[in-house]
């Protein structure tokens, strides 16, 4: 993974570092393997993380085709 710092601006690179190791799901991993994960808990946790994948791609379908109300937009103050 790489990140260019610009300007010496090193608090932003951090940011851009610390978005994209948490998109790659590498926090996630770390406290996983942080302690021990019985196989019988592994298999509910991967389970239930099928699950709700299959829920959330049957969710964005019906919101696609109009029979479902899409996400709230939210309003960002500046």
């Amino acid at each position: 993974m790489q990140v260019l710092v610009r300007d010496n601006n090193i608090e932003q690179a951090l940011r851009v570092l610390k978005k994209k190791m948490q998109r790659e799901g590498v926090f996630r991993e770390m406290k996983a393997r942080s302690a021990y994960e019985k196989p019988s808990e592994k298999r509910a946790r991967e389970k239930a993380e099928a699950v709700r994948r299959t829920r959330k791609l049957a969710r964005k379908k019906l919101q696609r085709e109009g029979l479902l109300p899409g996400p709230k937009k939210v309003a960002r103050a500046r």
